[in-house]
């Protein structure tokens, strides 16, 4: 049997007195073992939990769905929450004048890091913070809103995933316009007061180009304000409805389904949660699929990656989804031609 040799400290550190120990394989492999299950179990009594931030201009409400994918996607990295990461959450409640406060605050907490759902909320912590790293779930156009110096070389302290937002608007209003008979005059919804004007940028020339009259209606992100919104397009004569792609429409989803059943207008949405709720039909990224690739962005942080080295990355998946019972309710039939295109079709 061979034998090895263990040196063990003193109380005061010096002059370490040698042990002899015989060696067995077996044992040696149970005790380590052993230790690496009691060195696991330790980890997770004791171990730093890691703080993040999470940043969203709309509702805890309305962002569940998509923070579910998000935890989710952190679990089967190895992080959970309670155990070896805490959540800092902070939602505006559909009021952007509150995001510098809120963005502000969880840089006094001293968060390892801030998630960011959209341009409002990514503008405000970049401007909270230049050090603590900004990871993005799903900006429309993070290039274009200065958020980045390019999607390959971010550089600074954001990165993370472009929905493609400000692209696929125009996408939405050639489907719409291929599903809806003689439209000729499109209603689209703004957030009111409006951050930015860069994916109207896109769609204005597009709706030119396809022939279209645009009806931009600012509108209260409220049952009132949504209300009046809806009252307004009736107003203005429009024949179908388009959202801009805000966090803010989405937690509202519910409300602007049934109101454009209410007013029979037809609508086409950018994410597939509208159509779960009754809507007639959307177009866009996964955003299941982008939270989640949000979540990778998270872990390779948390483990010494820095954003300024993390390029850009778009949407990859799309989907294109009709709800054939919204269309039978407000009197519209869709072209098959249209149909054919769909990645799904609710009958």
């Amino acid at each position: 049997m061979n034998t090895g040799t263990r040196h063990e400290a003193t109380g005061n550190g010096k002059n370490p007195r040698v042990i002899r120990f015989a060696f067995c394989p077996l044992l040696f492999a149970l005790s380590a073992m052993f230790l690496a299950l009691c060195s696991s179990a330790y980890a997770q009594q004791t171990g730093k939990i890691s703080r993040i931030g999470f940043l969203d201009p709309s509702t805890a409400s309305g962002t569940a769905v998509l923070m579910n994918a998000f935890r989710q996607e952190l679990t089967k990295l190895g992080w959970t929450e309670g155990k070896n990461i805490a959540i800092e959450y902070r939602f505006a409640e559909q009021k952007n004048e509150r995001l510098p406060e809120l963005a502000a605050d969880l840089v006094r907490l001293k968060v390892d890091l801030i998630v960011v759902t959209s341009g409002p909320p990514a503008l405000a912590a970049k401007k909270a913070t230049t050090t603590i790293p900004i990871v993005m779930t799903s900006v429309a156009d993070p290039l274009g809103s200065g958020l980045v110096a390019s999607l390959a070389r971010p550089g600074g302290n954001v990165s993370g995933l472009s929905s493609l937002g400000t692209e696929l608007n125009s996408k939405r209003l050639e489907v719409l316009k291929d599903a809806v008979p003689k439209l000729a005059r499109v209603g689209i919804l703004l957030p009111a007061p409006l951050a930015s004007d860069l994916q109207l940028k896109e769609l204005r020339p597009a709706a030119l180009a396809l022939k279209l009259k645009l009806e931009e209606i600012e509108t209260q992100l409220d049952p009132e304000g949504l209300d009046s919104a809806f009252q307004t397009a009736k107003q203005k004569q429009v024949g179908a409805i388009m959202t801009m792609s805000t966090r803010g429409f989405f937690a509202e989803r519910k409300r602007i389904v049934e109101l454009a059943g209410k007013y029979r207008l037809p609508a086409i949405y950018f994410q597939k949660e509208f159509v779960d709720e009754g809507g007639l039909m959307s177009y866009g990224a996964d955003y299941y699929d982008l939270f989640r690739r949000a979540a990778v962005y998270v872990d390779k942080i948390l483990k010494g990656a820095k954003p300024a080295d993390l390029p850009v990355q778009q949407a990859t998946k799309f989907e294109f989804i009709i709800n054939l019972k919204a269309a039978k309710q407000i009197g519209l039939t869709i072209p098959v031609r249209v149909l054919e295109r769909a990645n799904q079709v609710i009958k």
